[in-house]
């Protein structure tokens, strides 16, 4: 093997261990809805934990939107659920339950 295909196998290893450790979750929002300080449009979103942030990055549009999230534990989610709470006629985030974990993304006022 020469240098370079070793570089490369490394690499690709370093790639997929960094891919294997950031799940991400399909979101599929029916209408405009607030998370955090950003307006999302309606559309489906991909969504990943980064620390206490929630990145929604939008499937067609490949743009992203950065939310604080409190991160509870509670019990295991059969699958992934986005609870809302509308005001004046606004949608707005106030949950997550992340399925196939026992995490909930709990969003601020």
């Amino acid at each position: 093997m020469t240098k370079q295909s070793l570089l490369f196998i490394g690499a690709l290893a370093l790639s997929t261990v960094a891919f294997a450790s950031s799940k991400s979750y399909d979101v599929l929002l029916t209408a405009p809805t607030q998370a955090g300080s950003s307006q999302l449009a309606a559309g489906m979103y991909r969504l990943q934990v980064q620390g206490s942030n929630a990145v929604f990055t939008n499937i067609d549009t490949r743009h992203s939107f950065v939310a604080p999230v409190k991160i509870e534990s509670t019990k295991k989610h059969e699958q992934t659920a986005v609870e809302t709470k509308t005001d004046a006629g606004s949608a707005r985030i106030t949950s997550i339950d992340l399925g196939g974990s026992s995490e909930t993304l709990e969003f601020g006022e």
